[in-house]
C-alpha cells in the first residue's frame, strides 16, 4: 500500500442516478447518491429527462460528497468518472464534469467501465466484507445487463456468457407492469415473492445454448399466462398477487442460478461473486447463499448501497488504476456501448 494519502472522487452517471464518491486509500469517506423520481411517472427511463435532471443535480452531488469526506478539493489526487456503457446524454453529463474539474485542479483523469464497477466494488474496504480471490466468477445483473465474467485480475475479464436480447431486470419490469406494479418493479415482486408459494404456477425455462441468457420468452409466457387467466377470472392477479410473484421469482432464480452452476463446474471456479441493482434481491441472495453448502461455493454478496448505480464503485475502480498509473487523455469520448 503506498505510503502517500490518495484521495479518489467518483462520479457516476449512467443512467438516471448521479452520484459522486470519495474514497481514500480504497476505503470509503463518502457515497453520495440523487435519484430521479420522475421516471417513476413514465414507467422507465426516459434519457431526454435523465441527462437534463443530472446537469441540475451534478454540481451539489459532487460539493456534497466533498464535503461529506472531510476535505478540501485540493487535496484529490484524481477524478475518475464513468465513460460507459449507458444513455449517452447522461454520460456526456458526467464525462464533460469531470475532465472539466481534473483539467482544472490539474489531476489525473480516469475513465471507469461501469461494468467493471459493479464487479469490483468487492474491493472496496468494508468492515465485515471479504474481497474475492482471483480468478473469481462474477454475475452482473441490472436493469440493461445480465453477464457471467470471469475475473483473473483487476482488469482481466472475459465474458463467458451473456443475455441474447432482455436483460434481467428488464424481465422483472416488464413482469410487473404486466400485473400493475409501479417501476421499479423488482423490489415490489420480491417483497411479495416471500408472501406467496413460488411452485403455484408454472413458467418454462428458456433453453439456451451455453453460459448465454435468454428473457424475451419468459416475459412472453407471463404475458399469455396474465391473459389466459384474466379471460377466465378478472379478479385473478389480485387474488394470486403474491402466489405469481413468487412463481415468476423462483422461474427467473432458476435461470440465473443454472447458468451460474454451469458456469462454476466448466471453469472450475468455486469463488462467485454478485453485482448490480438485481443483486439486492433478497431470493437471490438466498440462493447463491444455499450454494455455499450445495455446490462448495465461497460467495460475495455487496453491501445494498453498492448494488444499485452508485459512485463508490466507480471511485474504487479509479483507485485501481491510479496505482497502475492508468490514466485517461483529456479529450477522451463517452461510450454508451462500451464492453468490458
Amino acid at each position: 500500500m503506498s505510503s502517500q494519502n490518495i484521495y479518489i472522487l467518483g462520479i457516476e452517471s449512467s443512467c438516471d442516478d448521479t452520484a459522486a464518491s470519495v474514497i481514500l486509500n480504497g476505503r470509503l469517506l463518502s457515497n453520495v447518491v440523487a435519484n430521479q423520481k420522475i421516471h417513476e411517472e413514465y414507467g422507465g427511463v426516459v434519457p431526454e429527462l435523465a441527462s437534463r435532471a443530472h446537469q441540475q443535480n451534478i454540481v451539489p452531488v459532487v460539493d456534497q460528497a466533498i464535503k461529506k469526506a472531510g476535505i478540501k478539493k485540493s487535496q484529490l489526487s484524481a477524478i475518475a468518472f464513468t465513460r460507459g456503457p449507458g444513455l449517452m446524454g447522461s454520460l456526456l453529463v458526467g464525462t464533460s464534469f469531470a475532465k472539466s474539474l481534473a483539467y482544472g485542479l490539474n489531476i489525473p483523469l480516469i475513465d471507469v467501465n461501469h461494468m467493471q464497477g459493479h464487479i469490483l466494488a468487492h474491493f472496496i474496504d468494508e468492515d465485515g466484507f471479504e474481497k474475492p480471490p482471483f480468478p473469481f466468477l462474477a454475475m452482473t445483473i441490472s436493469g440493461g445487463h445480465t453477464q457471467i465474467v470471469k475475473v483473473n485480475h483487476y482488469f482481466n475479464m472475459e465474458v463467458i456468457g451473456e443475455t441474447i436480447d432482455d436483460a434481467v431486470g428488464e424481465a422483472y419490469d416488464k413482469s410487473g407492469k404486466l400485473l400493475g406494479l409501479g417501476y421499479p418493479a423488482g423490489p415490489e415482486i420480491d417483497k411479495r415473492a416471500r408472501l406467496g408459494n413460488p411452485k403455484a404456477f408454472k413458467f418454462t425455462k428458456p433453453k439456451v445454448e451455453g453460459l448465454n441468457f435468454s428473457f424475451s420468452g419468459f416475459k412472453t409466457a407471463v404475458l399469455y399466462f396474465i391473459q389466459r387467466e384474466v379471460k377466465n377470472n378478472p379478479n385473478f392477479i389480485t387474488e394470486n398477487l403474491n402466489d405469481i410473484c413468487a412463481s415468476i421469482q423462483y422461474t427467473i432464480i432458476g435461470i440465473l442460478m443454472d447458468k451460474l452452476k454451469l458456469a462454476s463446474k466448466q471453469t472450475n471456479i468455486n469463488h462467485i461473486a454478485i453485482g448490480g441493482g438485481v443483486s439486492a434481491n433478497s431470493g437471490i441472495r438466498g440462493a447463491l447463499k444455499s450454494g455455499e453448502d450445495k455446490f462448495g461455493w465461497t460467495t460475495y454478496i455487496p453491501k445494498f448501497e453498492f448494488t444499485t448505480d452508485n459512485a463508490a464503485m466507480i471511485a474504487i475502480v479509479g483507485y485501481l488504476k491510479y496505482l497502475e498509473n492508468d490514466f485517461a487523455e483529456n479529450n477522451i469520448m463517452a461510450s454508451a456501448r462500451l464492453k468490458i
